[in-house]
């Protein structure tokens, strides 16, 4: 008795295990309705596709033909327009079927046309052509066929090509693509139902050589171009009676049935199974059922998910070589066997003996890293901490400073700012010195704009910068390079000037584009700089002191009229209640001796830098420049010390000088204004609207020596309005010479 005991104990188990593997066998296997028919043939037929009643979902019938030859199956009962159905998958929601519909045209009297082929399934069913496997193809030298799809909104797409070659040595050859060559190919639109193909303008007559052409919808991936397609009647000998592989998409296309985030809502449910989902379908309207991850099976089905065991999957073991997989609902989880350690989840891994208990050293040293570990860790987010609290203060400062500017100038953002000059690429500078370079930028609407990038800047002055900015925001004049906005979520903000195209009056006069200069434009360049100095001195809401002026920052427009920048150096500083400047700035060879003594800037240092290039306009030399024993001189010494010898002709540009001796008296007239600028003693230099007096007196007594009588009461005229508008700035008609 106890041996019989003793034998059931040993039984039990194994049954039970052999009874589970023949219920998964069995679940597994099952791909229809109870009772029904699965196959025809040797062709599966998957739910919700059925054969008889009660064995298929509305709408996906279909019909067994049990013939002597072999059973085929088709997707109705009638036997017009019928179509045959080679297989069925329920993953992808594809059908395979033979497509016997196709057009022709061949020079045999026995098959000569066949054109208006229709090809229709069910008008609004499960069906539709697939528009991503299947393509519209013709066979044939000289041919041009179309096709014309029909969706279930009764749409027409046409589509069509064209196949042309003189020869059979002309064409793409055996196995070839279908080019045009021969053969060509066209695709088909989504949601087609039907289709109906035809012949277009006829390019030639069909010969012996060329004895049919084709035109057919079939699976791209199965027709490879043959030369005896071409030649003989083979192509049409082997498909009219069964046809070629055309591909078809089916899904739950009913008009009740939604899909959304993988759920199905409907009265009718398609998705039965508990472990399914749904998906929307690409091709028309509709929705196809799948199995979650983890599960393998036919969704459409009660229970017809079934659990995946992928530890005794046929397929490689999904753990590392020597970890125990464990099989779980819909998953699997990997482990190390006891007394091992490693990574069981990686093939490429593997499981390791445990070592023994750590050492004191061991011990000490783990110890030592993980505290190591902690301080870093505990670094890391104190910096983040601070770099996330800067960074806020940063973004809450910049909305501030940028509420405070866009009622008076445009902000830009820094990706504007890098799109427009191009990353700043080198081949977009202007300009460079000690305090930054300039940059063109073009921006989306094609204006071109000249974008100062600074080299430093304070941060403590940030504030001070945004009010000194709006406050040059509003400076208007002619000949006063215009502020057009700046930018300021960057580290260093930028300022975006106006482009003034024809460079500067240091590269006209010195550079390498230099050129012969008239007299009246030298005098009309210097007058237009007087009286922006004179605006920024005297008219503005603030005095402001240019702090460098010089020939690199006067800017020529087209017309060569000047405006004046100040893209060498950065004004932006605080001025006291003199207005006065107190931070050293400016360039060798224009710098205001009193200013270098005290570091004192004052109005009267922007008079002697002026007195500067006055002197350059009329001698043509640099502030710096090399005489002829290859000495370099500073021009305003070497200058004042010629007028004291007496000896002023030598220093004069040759281009200016001439026999006239009225012209001469001018020129002594703008070199003794020069000399006055370049007093030592500030007290001792005029004023800005002195000089700009100056200036437009000895203008119109050019203008009449030279007999531009025109130009001269022009010029009388604007002399005489009010010197506080700032409208007359001479428009001189002369031109420079080519």
């Amino acid at each position: 008795m106890g041996s019989v005991k003793q034998l059931q104990s040993l039984l039990f188990p194994a049954l039970i295990s052999l009874f589970l593997t023949a219920l998964h066998a069995s679940a597994t296997s099952n791909i229809s309705l109870p009772g029904c028919p699965d196959k025809c043939g040797k062709i599966s037929v998957p739910y919700p596709f059925g054969i008889g009643t009660g064995c298929y979902r509305d709408g996906f019938e279909i019909t067994c033909n049990e013939s002597k030859i072999r059973p085929r199956l088709f997707l109705w009962s009638e036997q017009e327009n019928n179509i045959e159905v080679t297989n069925i998958n329920i993953t992808s929601g594809e059908a395979y079927a033979n497509n016997k519909y196709f057009s022709y045209l061949c020079t045999n009297k026995t098959i000569s046309k066949q054109v208006g082929v229709i090809f229709t399934l069910k008008f609004r069913g499960a069906f539709l052509l697939s528009h991503q496997r299947n393509k519209f193809i013709v066979i044939g030298c000289r041919a041009f066929a179309y096709f014309v799809g029909v969706d279930s909104e009764l749409r027409e797409n046409w589509s069509g090509c064209l196949s042309f070659c003189d020869s059979l040595n002309s064409t793409t050859g055996d196995g070839g693509q279908c080019n045009g060559s021969g053969c060509c190919t066209s695709t088909v639109a989504a949601g087609l139902y039907k289709y109906t193909m035809g012949w277009g303008h006829e390019m030639g007559t069909l010969s012996e050589v060329n004895p049919c052409n084709y035109a057919v919808l079939m699976d791209e991936n199965w027709y490879k171009f043959s030369l005896r397609d071409l030649s003989g009647l083979d192509f049409y000998e082997r498909n009219y009676k069964i046809g070629v592989p055309v591909v078809l998409d089916w899904a739950i296309r009913d008009v009740n049935g939604t899909c959304r985030n993988g759920v199905e809502r409907s009265p009718n449910p398609a998705c039965r199974s508990n472990h399914s989902s749904c998906h929307l379908t690409s091709n028309g309207n509709g929705y196809l059922c799948q199995c979650k991850q983890g599960y393998n099976g036919n969704p459409y089905l009660h229970g017809g998910c079934i659990d995946i065991d992928e530890c005794n999957s046929t397929k490689e073991n999904p753990c590392s070589k020597n970890a125990i997989c464990t099989n779980t609902i819909g998953n699997f989880t990997c482990s190390c066997p006891k007394g091992t350690h490693g990574n069981p989840h990686d093939k490429d891994g593997v499981c390791i003996k445990n070592p023994e208990k750590f050492s004191y050293p061991a011990r000490v040293a783990i110890s030592t890293a993980s505290g190591i570990i902690v301080f870093l860790g505990l670094c890391f987010l104190i910096y983040t901490y601070v770099q996330h609290t800067r960074q806020k203060k940063e973004r809450e400062e910049y909305q501030r400073y940028k509420n405070m500017m866009e009622n008076y100038l445009h902000v830009f953002s820094k990706k504007q700012i890098e799109t427009a000059t191009n990353d700043f690429a080198e081949s977009n500078v202007l300009g460079s010195g000690g305090q930054g370079k300039v940059y063109k930028g073009l921006f989306k609407n094609n204006q071109v704009l000249a974008i100062k990038k600074a080299k430093e800047f304070e941060e403590t002055n940030k504030e001070e910068f945004v009010n000194e900015i709006i406050l040059r925001s509003q400076i208007n004049h002619k000949n006063i390079v215009r502020l057009m906005g700046c930018c300021l979520d960057v580290k260093i903000p930028m300022l975006v000037y106006e482009f003034v195209p024809n460079g500067t009056l240091c590269e006209m006069q010195h550079g390498s584009k230099s050129r012969p200069i008239p007299l009246e434009i030298r005098l009309r360049i210097a007058l237009e700089s007087a009286e922006a100095l004179d605006y920024l001195h005297s008219y503005t809401y603030q005095s402001i002191i240019h702090g460098d002026v010089k020939s690199a920052n006067i800017l020529l427009e087209n017309d060569w009229h000047a405006k004046v920048s100040d893209f060498g150096a950065s004004n932006l500083v605080p001025i006291d209640d003199t207005q006065i400047f107190k931070v050293v700035q400016g360039t060798r060879g224009y710098l205001d001796p009193e200013y270098v003594t005290t570091s004192i800037l004052t109005k009267k240092s922007d008079v002697y830098s002026f007195g500067v290039v006055l002197l350059e306009l009329i001698t043509r030399k640099c502030a710096i420049f090399i005489n002829e024993t290859s000495e370099r001189k500073h021009l305003a010494s070497c200058f004042c010390s010629s007028v004291i010898k007496k000896q002023l002709h030598g220093l004069l540009d040759k281009e200016i000088v001439t026999q006239n001796e009225k012209v001469i008296g001018v020129l002594h007239e703008v070199s003794d204004l020069a000399v006055w600028c370049l007093n030592v003693r500030g007290e001792d230099r005029p004023t800005m609207r002195q000089v700009v007096n100056k200036l437009q007196h000895l203008v119109r007594i050019h203008f009449s020596l030279m007999g531009l009588d025109t130009v001269a009461k022009e010029t009388e005229s604007l002399l005489g309005e009010s010197t506080s508008s700032y409208s007359s700035v001479l428009e001189i008609e002369t031109r420079l010479p080519n």
